[in-house]
């Protein structure tokens, strides 16, 4: 019993040393990630540092801590966030543009091959999901993209 006592001393005396290596360790990972999780995390160790140098005792300190880090992921994070993100370009890109996408059937479109002409003006290996072909210079429109084929469904405007 007095190894466990001596373990549980030398914790409760170094504990400031586990909160610093925590605290560097989510920060580092923060800035690899850039999700705002780990600055969050991070926070809470800066928490359970505080209340280390106030003599709170150690599992005290870990609860404390892991409330903090919770409440600041909840509360503090979302904002962050939000602020983080005001400036994007709403416009979409790469699949994205493509979906509902018009364009014209190049050759007749099977459910096993085709090819259809986009109104950007690319031309894409395409396929329709339905058994009904669609006929060579019939209005298409993009449904899905399958790796380099591009799903079609026919369009009557």
């Amino acid at each position: 019993m007095d190894n466990f006592s001596t373990f549980v001393t030398f914790i409760d005396q170094w504990a400031w040393i586990g909160w610093l290596i925590l605290i560097a360790v989510f920060l580092v990972i923060e800035m690899l990630s850039l999700d705002f999780t780990f600055l969050m995390l991070s926070f809470g160790s800066v928490v359970g540092l505080v209340t280390d140098l106030l003599g709170v005792p150690v599992w005290v300190q870990v609860i404390i801590a892991a409330a903090a880090a919770a409440v600041f992921i909840l509360l503090l994070r979302p904002p962050l966030l939000k602020r983080l993100h005001r400036g994007e370009d709403p416009t979409k890109s790469n699949v994205d543009a493509l979906l509902d996408l018009r364009g014209i059937a190049l050759v007749e479109i099977t459910q096993i091959s085709g090819q259809a002409k986009l109104a950007n003006g690319d031309t894409w290996t395409a396929r329709t999901a339905t058994p009904v072909p669609i006929p060579q210079g019939a209005q298409i429109a993009v449904s899905a993209i399958n790796g380099a084929t591009a799903i079609v469904r026919p369009v009557n405007d």
